[in-house]
């Protein structure tokens, strides 16, 4: 791949000439250590669960991987105006099976997010997010071309319309990251004052109807808050398996969180990978999210496109924070959230969903966004 005449003129040449390298080998990177941990948590959670295979998760994390993969590499060959068209249409279908679960979707814990295909489920409001903040950038930027246009008002009404539905299945989690690359496009394409002011008094108005409204958000803060008082059993081992791991760690197959949590092949996978591996992999770790987030919006605010700007940083914006979140939640930094950590966790749909974020913003921060598609297509 890396030999490509410069005459080549085809559609993988360009792509391969214009992408981000260092991004590409940072996410495959991480990609590489969700297998590895797959296989440090896999079969604990296999037998857990009852599957007789004791390595299921494994083979369905390396299946959803590879269409990661796939999906990562197809996205980022997308010029800006194609990855419009295909957010557009991601989002139009992710949001009608979004309605489509609060009436026929498939329930667990006390929430109704997924649908079954096949034996397996599947969240829409993964790939919905990065498309909708595509969306959202590319609409904030018309208005340098268009300013008599409601542009400014059409994007809140679909990020409302959206964090609707998220919160009647209900998901605060997915809500909070949505919330957050919608910010950060918004700032990044100059929001007025007024914008500014309004926002802030409706997410501090949303901020205290979900604590009262919502008794799962209130007994999660309340028990962050005052640990003494509540049940707090998740939160503490999660703690006390990176503590035990120490510098070096205790070994790949030995620890014994994932014995004990439920979740830990998922939304407490970095506490696994801190009692088996170290704080010096969970640094590592850390420093390669930091990385590809910061690399990314610093690309992606020199772009002298606002389409491409704007949405560009909303993406890597939802995926930084989305790992901020796993990693503070298992080191008792916030509240318990429910929230995958990109690449690493168990999980088709959060897979699928972050290759399409990456995707998207590779696609957009590109180096030659003006080769068009139409050279590409009879």
């Amino acid at each position: 791949m890396t030999s490509f005449a410069r005459s080549d003129r085809s559609l993988l040449a360009e792509w391969w000439r214009t992408v981000d390298k260092l991004m590409l080998a940072s996410l495959f990177l991480l990609m590489g250590v969700g297998l590895l941990v797959s296989l440090a948590a896999g079969p604990a959670a296999s037998e857990r669960i009852g599957f007789s295979d004791p390595y299921h998760f494994v083979y369905r994390q390396a299946f959803f991987m590879a269409c990661a993969a796939i999906l990562l590499v197809g996205t980022s060959i997308l010029t800006p105006p194609w990855a419009r068209r295909v957010a557009g249409i991601v989002f139009f279908l992710g949001f009608l099976l979004m309605a489509y679960i609060l009436l026929f979707g498939h329930e667990a814990k006390g929430a109704q997010r997924w649908i079954r295909i096949a034996g397996t489920t599947f969240q829409p409001s993964e790939i919905v997010k990065p498309a909708l903040v595509l969306i959202i950038g590319w609409l904030l930027a018309q208005r340098e071309h268009f300013p008599n246009a409601p542009w400014t008002l059409v994007a809140f009404i679909l990020y409302a319309a959206t964090m609707g539905l998220l919160l009647l299945q209900p998901d605060v989690g997915q809500s909070a990251l949505l919330t957050a690359g919608f910010l950060a496009a918004f700032f990044v394409s100059g929001i007025s004052l007024s914008w500014v002011f309004g926002l802030g008094a409706g997410f501090v108005a949303l901020g205290g109807s979900l604590f009262t409204f919502f008794p799962h958000v209130r007994h999660r803060v309340n028990s962050f808050i005052n640990p003494s008082e509540y049940d707090t059993y998740q939160i503490d081992t999660a703690r006390e398996a990176i503590e035990r791991g120490g510098l070096m760690g205790a070994g790949m197959g030995e620890g014994q969180i994932k014995h004990d949590l439920p979740d830990a092949h998922t939304d407490f996978i970095y506490s696994v990978i801190g009692e088996e591996f170290g704080l010096f992999v969970c640094v590592a770790l850390i420093i390669l999210f930091a990385v590809i987030t910061v690399r990314g919006v610093l690309t992606a605010s020199r772009h002298p496109d606002p389409y491409p700007r704007a949405a560009a940083v909303g993406l890597f914006t939802l995926f930084g924070i989305q790992a901020a979140i796993n990693i503070s939640v298992n080191i008792a930094l916030i509240p318990n959230k429910g929230m995958t950590l990109p690449f690493i966790s168990s999980g088709g749909s959060s897979l699928l969903g972050s290759a399409l974020t990456l995707g998207f913003a590779l696609a957009l921060t590109r180096r030659r966004p003006e080769i068009s598609m139409r050279r590409f297509i009879p």
